[in-house]
């Protein structure tokens, strides 16, 4: 069965976006770089709520940028050619190699994993986790923790998610200060 992971940069005081709805903070040097190019290889199916989407449809054509080094249109190409499923109320269409959610994220997500299939499916974004979380359907959390305090905004975890124990799968520090963390859930 597919492992459902919620992976995002957050600041090391818990938000994913500060409080100016900034995430500027969040650009990776190359090391941290290379390691999400890689991360997002294993995946198979990446799960988005509408202001992630639109944030992320520049990847859909960045690799017509020529002034672009080899890592970036590379991680454009890998991106663009992800299927992607966009969960919106307010979208009558979406672009690239993205379709509406015809369900429910639990809907989704349990037909997903029925589905034959490689890669994880990954959620992206807040609120989309925090409803797979409160339903208990996330499997792996891997954070990359910037350091960097921006004193609110969109938090990681939901205030109001209940307990789940975790078990360290691995942790790496890169050389600008940034801490990957990987849990799974402990079932």
């Amino acid at each position: 069965m597919r492992s459902v992971t919620y992976s995002m940069n957050l600041s090391l005081d818990g938000y994913i976006v500060g409080p100016d709805g900034e995430f500027g903070w969040t650009a990776p040097d190359e090391e941290v770089f290379r390691f999400v190019t890689d991360e997002i290889r294993e995946v198979g199916v990446h799960l988005l709520g509408r202001r992630l989407y639109e944030t992320m449809l520049y990847w859909e054509t960045a690799d017509q940028d020529h002034s672009l080094d080899f890592s970036t249109v590379e991680w454009a190409a890998l991106w663009k050619r992800l299927p992607k499923v966009v969960f919106s109320t307010t979208l009558p269409a979406v672009r690239g190699n993205a379709r509406l959610a015809s369900g429910g994220l639990a809907e989704e997500i349990r037909r997903l994993r029925a589905e034959p299939g490689e890669g994880r499916i990954a959620i992206g974004g807040a609120a989309l986790a925090a409803e797979a979380a409160a339903a208990d359907l996330i499997d792996e959390y891997r954070v990359r923790v910037s350091p960097v305090l921006v004193g609110g905004g969109i938090p990681f975890f939901p205030r109001d998610e209940r307990r789940s124990d975790l078990e360290l799968v691995e942790t790496r520090t890169f050389g600008c200060g940034v801490v990957h963390l990987h849990y799974r859930v402990a079932r």
